[in-house]
């Protein structure tokens, strides 16, 4: 063999073995999932035997924060690597995906990776994309769920044919979004599960009453059946020995379809189950405090593969983090996350119009949650009389709706479903519920002030519309799903 030959053959095989080597990446993403609801976090009353291994071999993260807490604009920013009032109409619920951004897995797909996902990838909304910007859908198998309100997806069965389209010459990218926790549940599925009342946990936002705590229980079975199919797709990968060489992350789009949570920009709304599992990279049982931001996914998968970040991409990866042994805050500059939301349902009328969002912008640091709304003559949820359309229907939105002025749990619709003030700031730490802001207290002055400059400095940054006195247009972008129909 001549030396150019042989040069050529050498450079073949290190292509092929750099494309065996790069790592595979299994994202799994709960639906309406709150971090309180995982055991990993201390969660009493729901058990999740297989993401507390994947936290106890792996690394949890405490502060992971979904944006902007509506199942279509936290994906965007997920797939995208952007914040979500970078994203134009993808900033709104029921959007349609502007061509112009791109989506990490089709990225990876072009980089050589098997790419697909099963269950919920990002949704709701249209894109111009021949596959959803999680890839193309695997979907054939099915099973019979436990309960009513479980969809009846097997997810692990689906990453399995997945799986055996594999040549063994390309590492894969594979998405598996559970349609669970979504609504709705089966009512009172808790019984036949065997739970008891007592063990659920009642923040402090809600009344406690039986009604109350069976949604909670109900809600609890799916979360089980979550950290169920889980298991099943650690099976898989392990069946087919990919486990190795397999990058896991575990995360949900915002936190569960209760109210003052989804949609919220509410501690309990934002903050979200993290935990990431790589057999030979992440130190065991490490429990890491750095604020990891959705926008900061996209990148980071990317870099895992050995491409550099798309130049869309402004989130940050977190590799480093990733690779280091710390636990605790591992990068100094990792200490807050920005949130905010535009239109999430429609449902909301005033005397500019119908068809409005809820404007909101705010900054979690390791202290205080600062929030500030912009439009608050606005109903927060959806207007009373047009059913609150930005709080899925429950038990316990019933319960809370069904309050009069004259009881004296009012306070809990308030809390739920009244109007807000321009400013709202809690001390998370003390009041992690978000339940007495402190934004009136003379006491608080200063450290608002200095978040208010914070936020208003990052947003600005990032030529958030909102900031630079163009938000409105976020109104005016077209809503893809089914239209209100507002009374005459």
């Amino acid at each position: 063999m001549n030396g150019k030959l042989l040069s050529i053959v050498m450079l073949i095989g290190m292509a092929v073995q750099a494309a065996t080597e790069r790592p595979n990446i299994l994202f799994i993403i709960a639906d309406d999932v709150s971090q309180e609801s995982i055991s990993a976090y201390g969660c009493s009353y729901i058990k999740t035997p297989n993401l507390d291994r994947l936290a106890k071999e792996g690394a949890r993260f405490e502060n992971a924060y979904a944006n902007n807490p509506k199942c279509a604009p936290s994906r965007a920013m997920l797939v995208t690597g952007r914040y979500s009032w970078q994203l134009e109409e993808a900033c709104n619920h029921w959007p349609h995906f502007p061509e112009k951004f791109k989506f990490y897995p089709h990225l990876l797909r072009e980089a050589g990776y098997h790419v697909g996902y099963t269950g919920k990838g990002w949704s709701p909304g249209t894109y111009a994309t021949a596959d959803n910007p999680a890839g193309p859908e695997y979907k054939s198998k099915r099973l019979k769920p436990p309960y009513k309100g479980i969809a009846n997806i097997d997810y692990a069965a689906n990453l399995k044919v997945f799986l055996g389209e594999l040549d063994g010459g390309h590492p894969f990218c594979f998405w598996l979004g559970t349609k669970e926790a979504h609504r709705g549940f089966e009512k009172d599925s808790w019984k036949k599960a065997g739970r008891k009342l007592e063990d659920a946990v009642v923040p402090p936002y809600w009344p406690d009453t039986p009604s109350v705590r069976g949604d909670l229980l109900d809600y609890a079975n799916e979360v089980e059946w979550i950290d169920e199919q889980v298991g099943h797709a650690l099976d898989v990968l392990e069946k087919k020995g990919l486990l190795e060489n397999t990058l896991i992350v575990f995360t949900s789009d915002h936190g569960m379809a209760f109210p003052r949570v989804k949609g919220q920009i509410f501690e309990h709304g934002i903050h979200v189950p993290f935990i990431v599992w790589w057999k030979g990279v992440i130190q065991p049982g490490r429990v890491v405090e750095d604020f990891i931001n959705f926008p900061d996914v996209a990148p980071t998968f990317l870099e895992v593969a050995g491409e550099a970040p798309h130049p869309q991409m402004t989130g940050k990866s977190f590799l480093d983090v990733l690779r280091s042994p710390k636990s605790g805050l591992v990068d100094p500059s990792r200490t807050y996350a920005l949130v905010g939301k535009e239109r999430h349902d429609t449902g909301r009328a005033s005397e500019e119009g119908s068809d409005l969002g809820y404007p909101v912008r705010g900054i979690r640091t390791t202290d205080y949650l600062y929030v500030r709304n912009f439009k608050p003559d606005r109903w927060p949820v959806g207007n009373p009389e047009f059913g609150l359309r930005n709080c899925d229907g429950s038990p316990t939105k019933s319960v809370i709706n069904k309050l009069q002025p004259d009881s004296e749990n009012y306070r809990f619709y308030e809390l739920n479903f009244g109007k807000r003030p321009e400013e709202m700031l809690y001390a998370v730490g003390k009041d992690p519920t978000c339940v007495e802001s402190l934004a009136g207290n003379p006491e608080y002055a200063e450290p608002m002030k200095r978040l208010r400059e914070k936020m208003e400095t990052g947003l600005k940054a990032q030529q958030d519309p909102r900031m630079l006195g163009q938000g409105d247009l976020f109104d005016r972008y077209p809503y893809m799903g089914k239209p209100f129909v507002y009374p005459e």
